[in-house]
């Protein structure tokens, strides 16, 4: 673990001031309703470019809570650090995700078990053939226990990771006749991250609106209400 490479460029930490699991939201506000919400005793330990990170103790168990931005790029730098840098060994992300599934409402959860994209994250490890991200299979399984013992509405699959939020062809129809259930835009930096370093990642995602319905939330709302996921991810502490 090379420790002499912190503070990195992106998060102003001393290596030990994170915990070895990280919750992590693409919005850092969300990641202090989660500090206030959930932590026991939160350290601010990050706010370079405004990416809030803090470190606590959950039900006795140390963890920590941070930002990563929007798209693949910006969670594969943050993610990237946290394990090659940081000591990192889990990564569980909350964030909101659109629907392409008839039956995922909004405030529903969606596991992502895998990530469809359309980003070239992958092409860096120069594979003979096409990589398919995936979750770890322990947090994966023991997160949808959690949605049964809470009662939460959920749905385990394949989501589809975005590179364009704004797009003139989003090709939905086709994503859905894969049985794709939602769109998100972070899930595979992520996932390939934990596999390169040998490391375990999951996401969890909120329905914010569905594309299909017209559905929709408020980014208030997104902000602080999400909180079921948030709920699922602590309970995989």
């Amino acid at each position: 673990m090379a420790t002499n490479n912190t503070p990195t460029p992106h998060i102003g930490a001393q290596y030990g001031e994170i915990a070895e699991t990280v919750i992590m939201a693409g919005d850092p506000l969300r990641a202090k309703v989660m500090a206030d919400r959930y932590l026991d005793n939160p350290i601010q330990f990050n706010n370079v470019r405004g990416m809030l990170g803090f470190t606590g103790t959950h039900k006795g168990k140390r963890v920590s809570v941070m930002g990563h931005g929007m798209g693949i790029p910006s969670i594969g730098i943050y993610t990237y650090e946290l394990y090659n840098f940081y000591g990192v060994k889990t990564i569980i992300r909350v964030g909101s995700s659109g629907s392409i599934h008839k039956d995922l409402h909004v405030g529903d959860l969606v596991i992502a078990m895998g990530a469809c994209t359309n980003s070239n994250y992958a092409a860096q490890y120069e594979l003979p053939g096409t990589y398919a991200p995936i979750a770890d299979f322990d947090l994966c399984r023991r997160a949808a226990e959690a949605c049964e013992r809470f009662g939460y509405r959920y749905k385990v699959g394949n989501v589809f990771s975005s590179d364009t939020f704004y797009t003139e062809n989003a090709h939905n129809d086709k994503w859905i006749n894969m049985g794709v259930l939602a769109v998100e835009m972070e899930a595979p930096a992520l996932y390939m991250n934990a596999a390169r370093s040998g490391n375990k990642a999951l996401v969890i995602c909120t329905v914010s609106d569905n594309i299909l319905t017209g559905e929709a939330t408020t980014a208030e709302e997104r902000q602080n209400n999400f909180t079921h996921m948030m709920d699922v991810a602590f309970s995989l502490i």
